[in-house]
């Protein structure tokens, strides 16, 4: 055991000597905040995805769900890129200003998840693309996109880029975006040195934060040489979520039983998540997990569970009307109310959210 910790001590450093700071020598990992995405392929077509919002402070989240045929506007200036809505969808909104995770009646689930790295574009004054603020990114792959192949087709022509904003509590958006869908395919969309970088394969089933996807797959590559039976990395740093998340989505068991394979997959995302409030030394603020949600493609239900609420309830969306022309609507979770079970008729008509503007 201990020249096994030895050689690992030796071949992490090797891996991870990229990411450490010539000049000070520290990890540049960042470790303020964070989430944990994970897809789960059990049988008979049964594909489920989890994640996990850390975050510093309450994001006032709802849950929101949108019909078909919305005309949206990009909400980045005069040249914003403009469509109408394909599909209808439910998803959790941050502060009630853009959605950062939520599924189409189409089965694709978008997560946006944190990126320290993340550099956007500069644009000169001949650039074709059209811009769009970051707080639609989600919404419109789920506005457009059926499947993540779909998504990559179209996205990978780059018809738009993302215009960053900082949210309301005042933190940098850099955020890349991950896609699942009801095949069981994947897809990790990042701006890397101002250039959209895509990763696109069912294998890509978990994502965390830091470092940039490409780092984080050698990461995984790695930990699989170890094997998880031998040891697994225990801290809330993204890396070490990140190997766990991956460990645990394969390891539990695969079943057709849609409520055995939620079930599992939240045990995984728990295990990834965050303790509230959790003090490390030398890192104050780092983030704590405030909610988690489940989504099963094959039968179109999503789960929510918060942190401070004692049930996980659902949304069926077969049991929402997507019809173009129906009102948007809004299931209220800041005024203190607790739902359980299928909440889809809890839901009230509202007012279209008003997108933040970048």
């Amino acid at each position: 055991m201990l020249h096994l910790a030895f050689n690992f001590h030796l071949d992490f450093q090797n891996l991870m000597s990229p990411l450490v700071n010539p000049l000070t020598g520290l990890m540049s990992l960042p470790l303020l905040l964070g989430c944990t995405r994970a897809v789960y392929r059990g049988l008979d077509n049964l594909v489920i995805t989890g994640r996990t919002m850390d975050w510093l402070n309450d994001m006032k989240s709802n849950i929101w769900a949108f019909p078909r045929g919305i005309e949206r506007d990009g909400a980045a200036g005069a040249s914003s890129i403009r469509w109408i809505s394909k599909y209808g969808s439910v998803g959790v909104a941050g502060w009630d200003i853009g959605i950062a995770d939520g599924m189409n009646e189409r089965g694709l689930f978008a997560n946006l998840l944190y990126l320290t790295e993340t550099q956007y574009p500069t644009p000169d004054s001949t650039d074709s693309r059209q811009p769009l603020s970051l707080s639609l990114w989600a919404q419109y792959m789920l506005d457009n996109f059926a499947s993540v192949s779909e998504a990559v087709a179209a996205v990978e022509q780059e018809p738009f880029y993302v215009v960053p904003s900082i949210s309301p509590d005042g933190k940098p958006g850099t955020i890349h975006l991950s896609l699942s869908d009801a095949a069981g395919d994947s897809a990790i969309f990042e701006y890397v040195e101002g250039k959209l970088t895509i990763h696109h394969s069912p294998d890509h089933q978990v994502m965390t934060n830091s470092p940039i996807y490409s780092q984080q797959l050698a990461l995984d590559e790695y930990w699989r040489s170890i094997g998880g039976t031998t040891m697994l990395p225990g801290t809330n740093r993204a890396a070490d979520r990140f190997v766990r998340a991956s460990f645990y989505i394969n390891a539990i068991p695969k079943t057709a039983d849609p409520l055995e394979g939620v079930a599992g997959v939240f045990s995984v995302i728990r295990n990834a998540s965050v303790p509230m409030g959790i003090s490390t030394p030398n890192q104050p603020n780092i983030s704590s997990t405030i909610w988690r949600t489940v989504a099963d493609h094959k039968n179109r239900r999503y789960f929510f569970e918060a942190v401070r609420s004692p049930n996980v309830f659902w949304v069926n969306l077969d049991n929402l009307d997507f019809t173009a022309g129906s009102p948007v609507k809004k299931l209220t979770l800041t005024d203190g109310a607790v739902f359980a079970g299928d909440t889809s008729a809890l839901f009230q008509s509202t007012e279209p959210m008003q997108f933040l503007s970048a």
